[in-house]
């Protein structure tokens, strides 16, 4: 089968603890909390996510037959001359359906660091660098441990105080975005005064418009 990409591309990293870091984002196709399609949005357990990850037509996107080649195409996004230390994200729609630890082995041998951004309900393989989780609410965690925990802010049924306990290194709130991002934003920074082991987080890829 391979690998279905969405889309490739030389950025920087735009939210969390690694914000501002040079990285080639891999956004795979496919996700197992909506279809991706605005006619299954009321149906779908995560309802307010806004990115593309609908088939392999975006820039730098495609079906790679293994796992070499898409890690050879990853390298060559790499900006040129830029030199390492080389990251990676991996992310989607939700990357650990297609993510698998031959890719993992084939990624590490062209010397990437390997960085996951995941809705935490696929255990994740072996060997990867810096592990991001972003619950959702009407999932069930299997990933309870890793760098860093995102939480889109305010979802109801998916309340920080039920994840605090869990074994991250860093803890985000990243306001909702959309029509009530203002008041999304008041009430997380609210939030994060009142209990301090939660930082703000913010998406500055789109603060200062690059992708």
């Amino acid at each position: 089968m391979g690998y279905l990409v969405k889309e490739a591309f030389a950025t920087l990293q735009g939210e969390g603890a690694q914000t501002g870091r040079a990285a080639v984002f891999c956004r795979f196709a496919g996700c197992n909390l909506w279809s991706g399609r605005e006619e299954h949005r009321g149906g779908a357990i995560c309802r307010f996510c806004d990115t593309d990850f609908v088939g392999t037509d975006g820039p730098g996107g495609g079906h790679f037959g293994d796992a070499a080649r898409l890690a050879d195409h990853l390298l060559h996004t790499w900006p040129a001359g830029a030199g390492g230390p080389q990251l990676v994200v991996c992310t989607g729609g939700e990357p650990l359906l297609q993510l698998d630890e031959a890719l993992v082995a084939a990624l590490h041998d062209r010397g990437f660091e390997i960085a996951v951004e995941t809705n935490g309900t696929v255990r994740p393989p072996a060997g990867l660098d810096w592990v991001c989780v972003s619950p959702k609410a009407g999932t069930e965690l299997v990933v309870t441990a890793g760098d860093e925990l995102k939480l889109v802010y305010p979802q109801v049924g998916a309340e920080p105080e039920r994840f605090e306990h869990l074994a991250f290194r860093h803890f985000f709130l990243q306001p909702l975005d959309g029509p009530d991002r203002e008041r999304a934003t008041r009430d997380a920074v609210a939030y994060c005064l009142s209990h301090p082991r939660w930082r703000l987080g913010l998406q500055t890829h789109k603060l200062i418009g690059i992708p």
